[in-house]
């Protein structure tokens, strides 16, 4: 977790809208205590007001760039941060916020050259060196990744998010003792800090040490017992009460609170899910003739959209997170979007509605898959195309499926086969593939093709009744 810090500034005179009367620095403080309550989007109008007064408000026009940043504009917060160190070059809070809009934007280097800049200008600048730890862990320097976050918490040996950061690159080093010994120590620092709670039970999981991770879990669940992370992963590490599928709580929690620097993770991560479809789709499909309805089924921010938009007459997106969902807007190659849980979204639609549906690292989220496909196969046009990925699930070993310490699922081929044949899906491709890395590991999965044998009629395109539906 990145600890993301904007700097307050100096005062002058300034009308508030109504009828009381505010000097700018009052104005500004309001702002700020609206942002730090997570309300960016009220915060930017305040900000709005006090630029309007002062366009030269320096913290204004960083902690402006900061909320469209928070609000999915990459673009208009560069410049407004950009316009703010124009102003004050000096301002290394501001240049470390730079660095994470950056950074969050794929722009690694540029990101770099912020953190350091920042670190120059004020050497014991504790939030910027547990940035730089991230960035250089995201550029496989694990190394000076560690010698970052060490630098950190030896600014501030309170600093919970530089613990969980240190004791997640050490797991992920496989250095577990020392990992354990951080992470509990963040723990006990700061107990509602999730991602050092999630990374403590994950990392006794890893280790063989199943009752401790189960024991994080539970008593995560005693303080928060509606918790749908502490409940899965509970399932995940215990193997008792597994569920068929991710609840939807969990899903949502996941993704909403990874949306805003998904897709730049997922660089760092060699994430290929989408180019393999892709090119399954190309292999199949042959040129694309912009006559197809398309589903993107799990859409997340949107990644698929512009391989999709090719083919596709009609292209909708569907997807559990209301974050995700606003980063795909944002692409404009959607024709509609929809906030629903996919079977449901599937079995509502209009039988035989597509003609070609996409699912990249969704299913990795459901374990049993009968219900899903027989729901596709339905929303699905005669001779229509199911595409997706899958991990896979590999060895010998009795079940289908299993789900794993870090809450996704994986499948054998043989349960594969054996789903969508119940479906009416031929498979026409079933293809092991590296869907990405984690921990320094490969990821494997299958890619699959397959094309709907079950009759039924052509359907043209139609509303979705019971569904939120944004349209371009």
């Amino acid at each position: 977790m990145r600890h993301k810090k904007t700097l307050a500034p100096g005062a002058e005179e300034a009308t508030a809208p109504r009828e009381r009367r505010f000097t700018i620095e009052q104005a500004f403080e309001i702002a700020q205590t609206v942002h730090r309550d997570g309300r960016p989007a009220e915060a930017e109008g305040i900000y709005r007001t006090v630029l309007q007064a002062r366009p030269e408000h320096v913290a204004a026009l960083g902690a402006l760039g900061v909320a469209r940043h928070q609000q999915g504009d990459n673009g208009e917060a560069l410049q407004l941060i950009r316009r703010a160190l124009a102003l004050a070059p000096g301002e290394p809070g501001i240049w470390n916020n730079l660095g994470n809009v950056l950074l969050e934007a794929g722009q690694v280097d540029a990101a770099a050259d912020a953190y350091e800049q920042a670190v120059r200008l004020a050497p014991d600048l504790v939030e910027v060196y547990n940035n730089l730890g991230v960035l250089r862990r995201a550029q496989g320097r694990p190394v000076e990744a560690e010698a970052a976050y060490r630098r950190a918490i030896a600014l501030n040996p309170r600093f919970a998010d530089a613990l969980s950061n240190l004791g997640r690159l050490l797991n992920a080093l496989e250095r577990t003792d020392e990992a354990l010994v951080v992470l509990c120590e963040a723990v006990l620092l700061k107990p509602d800090h999730i991602k050092a709670r999630h990374a403590l039970g994950m990392t006794y999981c890893m280790a063989g040490r199943v009752p401790e991770a189960a024991q994080v879990y539970r008593d995560w669940l005693a303080e928060e017992p509606d918790n749908p992370e502490a409940r899965h992963h509970l399932a995940a590490c215990s193997g008792d009460a597994v569920p068929e599928r991710a609840a939807d709580a969990y899903v949502e929690k996941v993704f909403d609170g990874f949306a805003e620097s998904f897709e730049s993770k997922l660089a760092h991560l060699h994430y290929r899910a989408p180019q393999l479809i892709e090119t399954a789709v190309a292999e199949r499909l042959g040129a694309p003739q912009r006559a197809l309805a398309v589903l993107d089924a799990g859409c997340g921010t949107g990644l698929c959209g512009p391989l999709l938009a090719p083919y596709a007459q009609r292209l909708e997106g569907v997807d559990l997170s209301q974050g995700m969902l606003a980063k795909a807007e944002h692409r404009q190659v959607y024709d509609a979007l929809a906030k629903a849980e996919l079977m449901a979204f599937l079995r509502d639609a209009a039988p035989a509605r597509y003609d070609l549906i996409v699912s990249a690292d969704t299913l990795c989220y459901f374990g049993e898959l009968q219900g899903v496909c027989d729901a596709a196969a339905r929303a699905l046009r005669p001779q229509g195309w199911l595409f997706f990925t899958v991990e896979a699930l590999l060895g010998d070993g009795a079940g289908g499926f299993q789900l794993h310490p870090h809450g996704r699922y994986s499948h054998r081929e043989a349960y594969l086969r054996e789903v969508l044949a119940a479906a009416g899906l031929a498979v026409e491709g079933l293809e092991r593939a590296q869907l990405r890395m984690e921990s320094g590991k490969p990821v494997e999965g299958w890619v699959v093709s397959c094309r709907n044998e079950a009759p039924g009629g052509g359907a043209e395109p139609v509303g979705l009744p019971g569904h939120s539906l944004s349209s371009r």
